[in-house]
């Protein structure tokens, strides 16, 4: 297959994307080049530049991808169908299952200053706007017409209490010889307490 022909295939470009955010998980932002994404996509350098133009526009279409799985599990929380607990929990799998498959993405996104990337800008945009909205309103189906205030901690605390295991997993088992249960496991333990 031609170089030309390489450029006009769409699969290439999203395959490129994955490569990257595979090596992402491994090389970290420093480690990894665009030779290195070439060698493991199977791709010249030349494709990646046609598609990407720079390290840094790639990195960027890269997140932004993760961050689109990311909004994709806020809309959970817009399923009428299911009820609210139900929904929240959903959510909070589906986010605990990505922060799993990517920590240190999760972490450069979310805690670390300053922004690499104008995709973690908008994405704490879209968390401003809808998705944090989203979740009060689920916690307010949950608990009843509580104020703003209280939703809002406990919000918090649910979403603290749900992601802190993956964080502290490593040091718990060093130190206990023990895991943590399963995600699902701690999220109907959590909603159980939270809750009821």
């Amino acid at each position: 297959m031609s170089s030309k022909d390489d450029q006009e295939c769409p699969d290439k470009k999203e395959h490129i994307l994955n490569v990257t955010l595979d090596l992402l998980k491994t090389e970290g932002f420093e480690g990894i080049t665009v030779r290195k994404i070439a060698k493991e996509a199977g791709v010249n350098v030349a494709l990646i530049n046609y598609y990407f133009g720079t390290k840094d526009k790639l990195l960027n279409s890269a997140v932004q991808k993760l961050i689109s799985s990311f909004k994709e599990t806020f809309s959970i929380l817009d399923d009428n169908e299911k009820e609210s607990r139900e929904k929240l929990k959903k959510f909070l799998l589906g986010y605990i299952e990505i922060c799993k498959q990517y920590p240190f993405i999760v972490k450069r996104l979310v805690v670390e200053d300053p922004f690499l990337f104008d995709s973690q800008k908008e994405f704490l945009e879209f968390i401003k706007a809808i998705g944090l909205r989203s979740l009060l309103r689920t916690f307010g189906d949950i608990i009843g017409g509580t104020a703003q205030e209280k939703r809002t901690i406990m919000t918090s605390h649910i979403l603290g209490a749900s992601f802190l295991p993956l964080l502290m997993e490593p040091l718990y088992m060093k130190i206990t010889g023990f895991p943590f249960p399963d995600a699902e496991t701690r999220i109907d333990i959590l909603l159980e307490q939270y809750f009821e």
